[in-house]
């Protein structure tokens, strides 16, 4: 345990802030354990979270930081305060101080290994007698000794300190369960007739009362540290990947800029950028941080801050955001906002706020064990006392004592969610769907709304051509040749909608276009030689066109107001000296989102269509996938932060909300809802962040992810009731002293058989669509 004299701590409106690095909790039972120790503190508030392995700790100004630490030490866990933010924080991933540890999973992957390798030869040898040769039992304890003092260190530790606060969780009972077959088994090697020349374990399941002095018990002890700890690497893994969704964010800022000096250009790291420095944005390029634009004009793609699908036309005096992208022309920007004050940095926060307040459910495992082992150590201590009082004698008595505790240790338990979750999620991957841990399942049993975005998700997120309305007598075919090879010349992505859209339905290839101009704001024109003939051509707003004497008939007009009030984008385009149509282009709707709503709607859940585009655009969409437009299923102009507030309230109104989102500006509403869906197609942010991703990038895939998911968990459940199912039928002949390693190892190996195979059942799981 460490601390340190000057923490980081954060004022709020409660007090100050601090976060506590946790280490030692093996389950999430272990979390609610130091978060009531800490909660008991005067002035002090805690949230501790179990996948992130850390406490959102506010207290008052008359707590030491220090003793925040000593009250987790207390508890039987360790606490580090956050060392002083360094020079090149940024540098050394999004401020965490465990950049240069090694990897958390390695000693779990090592005791694994080392256990696995020495485990198979043990229940080999036990469970197949032509294997038993003359002194094998002293072999099979030179190999599981090591496992279980060593292999089941972690399980030991922490049933000790479950013991110290009156507590048992699944590590009680392995502990329990391993030691009293270790235990017993030395007992019948040093002082029973186990150790003689010749032991064997035949190979029968008979019923027979004895004083257990020739059995040993080590395949049990070994084969259930084994699979216990395989259990717990697979999860360990998942839940490593708790703070990949910052550094993603990160990644995801420009890492060098051009700065202005003297009229000179010169490239430097962004991190060295101060306020006021001034810097030349190109097109493609991504905008260092956040400022004004001094000089130039352009169109920015604001979509990944904002959802927002049209670019936004910037020009001196307009303000810029970091990490969005410049589409247009060239711009020189004044640096306001640099470092941690960046809009990036804040939403990196806001991911960080809501993984620290995301609650995550105890392992069902725990759940059970916490009711399953007193009543199994009170047993035992009554078989004890039972045979005792009998008249049966120590030995005998002692005997069906420690059976009952050897019995009651099924190794099944650590292959039940493992099994079951490698196989649910091997299915996912072939479906496009993945998985990301335990605890992401016991979550989409409760879910009831649906939060959807609109940008990527429900639409494409490209601007598409979607109409064209040709003036009276002009050819749709010509409209569309003329305007198109104008558009190709610009790289603006309305443009590019209309160009690419104009090359799919003409024949041929876009004629070729001289004296091209880009007018900033207003629209493009140029000369196109179609053939023998020529024409000037315009194309944009109504403006540019009446500047030119080119009045839109009535017929366009209505066109353009019709498009408006859909919320799309309709282009005017002119030639030779009068209007000839009208081209609209907007964000398109997915063709299997409609229908994706419907399988939302089967499954239960309310869809909620939530976006930073207008309230226009939002419900034409909502009306068209067949969400009914209104306050509370339609919620337009949100900024990343309202959308972690509209999940917030949502939450707080009793619903448990999944959330599907495709940007960095969903990353924190994803990990704040109970449950958040990534497209496979958006970025690495929002996939980091999420708890299940859609690699399909279609919507149908939400709901096929949620069936299998919930057809998971069931298997799971299914798994750990004959897990304890096949043990429990065998207390019994435990507790009257008829048990013997045979029936002992064909318990454990029965279970799971049944667990393997009622986890494979998840292979035939079939998406609605096939």
């Amino acid at each position: 345990m460490t601390s340190v004299h000057h923490p980081q701590t954060t004022a709020g409106p409660a007090g100050n802030q601090v976060e506590l690095v946790i280490g030692g909790m093996t389950c999430a039972s272990c979390a609610n354990r130091i978060e009531r120790k800490l909660n008991k503190l005067d002035g002090v508030t805690a949230t501790v979270n179990y996948a992130t392995e850390k406490a959102r700790v506010t207290y008052a100004d008359g707590v030491d930081p220090d003793a925040l630490v000593t009250t987790v030490a207390q508890a039987g866990y360790t606490a580090t305060l956050p060392q002083p933010k360094q020079a090149d924080a940024a540098e050394t991933g999004d401020g965490q101080n465990s950049t240069n540890e090694a990897d958390p999973t390695s000693s779990l992957r090592q005791r694994l290994i080392v256990s696995a390798v020495l485990s198979v030869p043990v229940i080999a040898m036990a469970m197949v007698p032509a294997l038993q040769f003359t002194y094998w039992q002293w072999l099979s304890l030179t190999l599981a000794a090591p496992v279980v003092a060593w292999g089941a260190w972690p399980f030991h530790k922490a049933a000790w300190t479950n013991l110290r606060h009156a507590t048992s969780t699944m590590d009680t009972l392995i502990s329990v369960g391993t030691l009293a077959a270790l235990g017993w088994s030395l007992y019948a090697l040093f002082w029973g007739t186990a150790g003689m020349p010749g032991m064997r374990h035949p190979f029968e399941l008979t019923i027979a009362r004895s004083d257990g002095s020739g059995n040993i018990y080590l395949e049990a002890a070994a084969g259930v540290t084994t699979f216990i700890l395989a259990g717990r690497y697979f999860e360990a893994r998942s839940k490593r990947r708790a703070g990949a969704a910052l550094r993603a964010l990160l990644e995801l800022g420009a890492k060098e800029v051009s700065v202005l000096r003297d009229g000179q250009e010169a490239r430097t790291p962004v991190d060295q950028l101060t306020v006021g420095t001034r810097f030349v944005v190109r097109p493609g390029e991504k905008i260092a941080t956040d400022g004004v634009v001094v000089d130039g004009s352009s169109a920015v793609d604001n979509s990944m801050l904002t959802g927002e699908s049209v670019p936004v036309e910037v020009g001196p005096g307009d303000t810029v955001v970091g990490a969005t992208v410049n589409a247009g022309g060239r711009i020189v920007v004044e640096a306001t906002r640099v470092g941690s004050d960046t809009q990036l940095a804040q939403m990196a926060r806001l991911v960080e706020d809501a993984q620290n307040g995301k609650a995550q459910a105890q392992r069902l495992a725990d759940r059970i064990s916490g009711i399953f082992v007193p009543i199994v150590i009170a047993l035992s201590l009554a078989t004890l006392g039972f045979w005792l009082g009998a008249g049966a004698g120590a030995g005998a008595a002692f005997t069906a004592a420690v059976a009952v505790l050897i019995i009651a240790c099924p190794c099944a338990l650590g292959l039940a969610t493992p099994t079951a979750l490698m196989v649910g999620t091997g299915r996912g991957a072939q479906l496009g769907i993945l998985i990301k841990g335990p605890e992401v399942l016991e979550t989409t049993r409760r879910v009831d709304t649906i939060v959807l975005d609109k940008t990527g998700t429900v639409t494409t997120g490209q601007m598409t051509l979607l109409d064209v309305i040709p003036a009276e007598g002009v050819d749709t075919e010509e409209l569309l040749r003329l305007a198109g090879a104008v558009e190709d010349a610009s790289e603006h992505p309305i443009a590019q909608a209309i160009a690419k859209g104009a090359t799919a339905r003409i024949d041929g290839a876009l004629p070729p276009v001289e004296d091209f101009q880009n007018l900033e704001g207003v629209g493009v024109q140029g000369v196109v030689l179609d053939g023998t003939d020529s024409h000037a051509v315009l194309v944009g707003r109504p403006r540019l066109l009446a500047d030119w004497s080119q009045a839109l008939p009535p017929e366009l007009e209505s066109a353009m107001t019709a498009a408006a009030d859909q919320g799309q984008t309709a282009v005017a385009v002119g030639w030779d000296g009068r209007a000839r149509g009208v081209l609209v282009v907007a964000d398109a709707v997915k063709p299997t989102s409609a229908q994706a709503i419907k399988q939302l709607r089967a499954l239960g859940l309310t869809p909620v269509l939530l976006t930073g585009d207008n309230a226009t655009v939002a419900n034409a969409v909502a009306t068209q996938v067949g969400i009914d437009p209104g306050p509370e299923t339609v919620i337009a102009e949100v900024l990343p932060a309202d959308k972690v507030d509209v999940i917030k309230r949502l939450q707080e109104a009793g619903r448990s909300v999944a959330m599907v989102g495709d940007g960095v500006n969903d990353a924190a509403a994803l990990a704040q809802s109970d449950l958040g869906l990534a497209m496979g197609t958006g970025t690495d942010v929002a996939i980091e962040a999420s708890d299940l991703t859609l690699v399909r990038g279609e919507l149908r895939a939400a709901a096929d992810a949620i069936r299998l998911s919930r057809r998971t968990l069931g298997t799971i459940k299914g798994n750990l009731f004959w897990a304890f199912a096949y043990n429990v039928a065998a207390l019994p002949l435990a507790a009257a002293g008829l048990l013997n390693p045979m029936l002992a190892g064909a318990a454990m190996a029965f279970s799971s058989v049944f667990v393997v195979s009622n986890s494979l059942r998840l292979k035939r799981f079939r998406t609605l669509n096939d």
